[in-house]
């Protein structure tokens, strides 16, 4: 009897873990080296000069030496690809549009580095760029890394006092910049002061700050005594003496840029990314996992360059492979319209797209029918180009899998799939999904597309090759498939990976590697393992509720309320208890817009969310309280919900401090919703008389 055939996306797998070196030795060969790399992986330590200590060090491809720039852009050019569409920019905050070819890249980038090179940027130095979504940004990013520098991004509209710190990490030669950004329908806000301020509060001073001028707001005056200088006329200036700059390739293991991502204390950590691994590991994730080939391809990721999804999906990947990158200015919601997204997959043909699940929560709140979705895009055949929607950011529940699955199953390409896949700004890439084109790591240049691997909502698919994802317990000893754990990796990581932290080896260390003393990186996530493999992300390690001895996970909780139907949104805390330690305490959005939203949810729904919590994760997880409303769930700008926010809230209230204030990250997208969460506390506090054992031991027994 013959042995069934493992699926490809398992086999190339366990290709990428048996013999790592020549998995990534067969993917470099995909991209151009300015000087070919002679050894693939090369492993060593390091030593921590405060203590001492020696930990595990890995790097990629450590004598070849790339251009990513050139890989992104003047490699297409030469092949005959220079007519194909690179970028297409679609503003619905400004009604205006622009598309352009790779050859137009081409001669934007290569003049914004000479102009660049002239201002003094050079190798090695650091450029922040703090920028809207709009072509300028791009050109920056590729122009920078051009040069052989580093590019900094921040978010714009980050405070002065975010941006500060961020100067003060990075000690940038240059900061690019626009005269304003515009938030969905908030219409423009000026970035001259968020700048000003940010270089007056930081001891390191950039030397240069260049501004795009936008037309909905300038940047007046521009002031050359204080090193500013009018981005526009400077490339103007340039295209008229023929002014251009070559790419410079630098080392495999120099930074192409470094991203911050918000620490549980202290400053923002520095994740730096190495030029080489990136660049290979990318190449291959957009084929492989995204099903994204070159010409003809068309991605639309909706998120921003100010995150490492925007790095990774929107700009670098796209471009790697030669395919088109949609650059969208909007928001789900309110730009104009909960339509917005499908106008975009209709109107430029999208093939692959990727957002977050908070983005799909608001259409579904807005528009709880689908009609656009059905009855306007879908049923005229609008939707039929797309392929599959990628989800990333946070835990999809599979409620919204589901809905989305059956939507695309009717209204697109042919075997359409929602995937969900788990990373981070550390990993770069998705370390966990469901491959679209796993032939592509089987012969390394198939553009073949297979039958994916089942779905299964809830779960963010099975490791990528170059990630070795296992669940251990607090000491670091592997659990039995299906326990919860702490969800750890294998060192080394897949080449995109960071090694390092910028200039911050100790951080590094005691971040990741000091928990489990270097046997593995900690990646702060909970979760399990199934007996196929597949992934299930359940909160952060701190997001973990322990009622009475009981480890139970937000997300396993909150995947239990949304299985209500009139529930959109959950946010899932624990609630301090007398006798249990802690309750699990929900607060909730209702799909239905034109519902009442008093704080306190009637019986009728309170004890349909709490059979549902039963059935699902047992009686010791039942609800300690909910709370309804609009609004009051805060979410960073990158879509992730802000529970420990909620948690700090819902403690002060047991405590009868209901205005005392809490720390709230400058990553907030509206921080109105903590002023809103703290009104329904309040509310709820009252409307039950403050007494909130009683109340929970009453409604434990429902």
């Amino acid at each position: 009897m013959s042995q069934k055939q493992p699926h490809p996306q398992d086999a190339v797998y366990q290709k990428s873990m048996d013999d790592p070196e020549a998995f990534w030795a067969a993917q470099a060969e995909n991209v151009h080296w300015h000087k070919k790399p002679t050894k693939t992986l090369q492993r060593t330590t390091k030593t921590l000069k405060e203590s001492g200590t020696k930990h595990p060090y890995w790097n990629w491809y450590p004598d070849g030496e790339i251009s990513t720039t050139y890989n992104c852009v003047d490699r297409h050019v030469i092949n005959g690809n220079g007519d194909k569409l690179a970028i297409c920019w679609d503003s619905p905050v400004t009604g205006l549009k622009e598309q352009y070819s790779y050859a137009e890249l081409l001669k934007e980038v290569e003049t914004l580095a000479g102009v660049l090179r002239e201002e003094g940027v050079k190798k090695g130095d650091v450029v922040l760029i703090y920028m809207p979504m709009i072509p300028a940004a791009l050109f920056a990013m590729l122009s920078i890394a051009r040069l052989g520098a580093i590019h900094a991004v921040v978010f714009g509209g980050f405070s002065p006092a975010s941006l500060a710190q961020r100067m003060e990490a990075s000690r940038p030669k240059a900061v690019m910049t626009a005269s304003c950004g515009i938030e969905g329908s908030k219409g423009p806000m000026g970035y001259k002061v968020l700048i000003e301020e940010a270089i007056h509060k930081s001891s390191f001073k950039p030397e240069k700050t260049i501004v795009w001028q936008r037309e909905q707001l300038r940047w007046d005056p521009v002031l050359k005594e204080e090193g500013q200088r009018n981005w526009q006329r400077l490339v103007k200036s340039a295209k008229n003496r023929g002014l251009k700059a070559d790419a410079v390739p630098v080392k495999s293991e120099d930074g192409l840029y470094i991203i911050y991502t918000s620490g549980t204390t202290g400053l923002p950590k520095g994740v730096v990314r190495s030029a080489g691994g990136h660049a290979v590991g990318l190449n291959f994730s957009i084929k492989y996992l995204f099903g994204v080939h070159g010409p003809g391809d068309v991605m639309f990721t909706a998120s921003d360059i100010g995150w490492v999804v925007g790095h990774s999906y929107i700009v670098y990947a796209p471009l790697l492979a030669g395919a088109t990158t949609i650059l969208f200015e909007g928001k789900p919601v309110g730009t104009p319209d909960a339509s917005t997204f499908w106008r975009i997959i209709e109107e430029y043909k999208v093939t692959t797209m990727f957002t977050a699940p908070t983005a799909l929560r608001a259409i579904r709140r807005d528009d709880g029918d689908n009609d656009y979705f059905e009855q306007i895009y879908g049923n005229r055949g609008g939707l039929r180009t797309l392929r599959a929607l990628f989800l990333a950011g946070e835990r999809s529940e599979p409620s919204i899998v589901q809905m989305y699955q059956k939507l695309l199953a009717k209204h697109c390409a042919g075997g359409a799939v929602v995937i969900d896949n788990w990373w981070s700004s550390e990993s770069g890439s998705p370390i966990s999904g469901i491959a679209l084109s796993a032939a592509a790591g089987e012969d390394f240049k198939s553009t073949h597309r297979h039958q994916p691997l089942a779905i299964k909502p809830g779960s963010a698919g099975k490791a990528m090759p170059g990630f070795d994802v296992r669940v251990v317990d607090d000491e670091g000893n592997e659990v039995k498939r299906g326990v919860m754990g702490n969800i750890v990796m294998g060192i080394p990581l897949a080449p995109t990976a960071f090694t390092t932290l910028w200039e911050d080896e100790e951080r590094f260390y005691r971040g990741y590697l000091k928990r489990f003393d270097g046997r593995w990186l900690d990646t702060g996530d909970a979760g399990m393992i199934d007996e196929e493999g597949y992934i299930s992300i359940m909160a952060r390690s701190d997001d973990i509720i322990n009622v009475a001895a009981h480890r139970f996970s937000t997300g396993a909780i909150e995947q239990a309320v949304t299985s209500h139907p009139d529930i959109a949104e959950a946010a899932v805390v624990g609630i301090p208890d007398q006798l249990k330690g802690h309750l699990p305490f929900a607060f909730i959005t209702l799909s239905t817009h034109h519902h009442p939203h008093p704080a306190v949810p009637d019986d009728k729904l309170f004890k349909e969310v709490q059979k549902l919590v039963r059935e699902q994760i047992g009686g010791i997880a039942s609800l300690g309280g909910i709370i309804q409303g609009k609004g009051m769930i805060p979410k960073t700008r990158s879509g992730k919900t802000l529970r420990r926010v909620l948690r700090e809230l819902i403690e002060n209230a047991t405590h009868g401090d209901f205005d005392k204030e809490v720390q709230v990250p400058t990553t907030i997208e509206d921080a109105e919703a903590v002023e809103v969460a703290k009104a329904k506390i309040k509310e709820y506090f009252r409307v039950k008389g403050g007494e909130l054992h009683k109340a929970t031991e009453a409604r434990a027994k429902l």
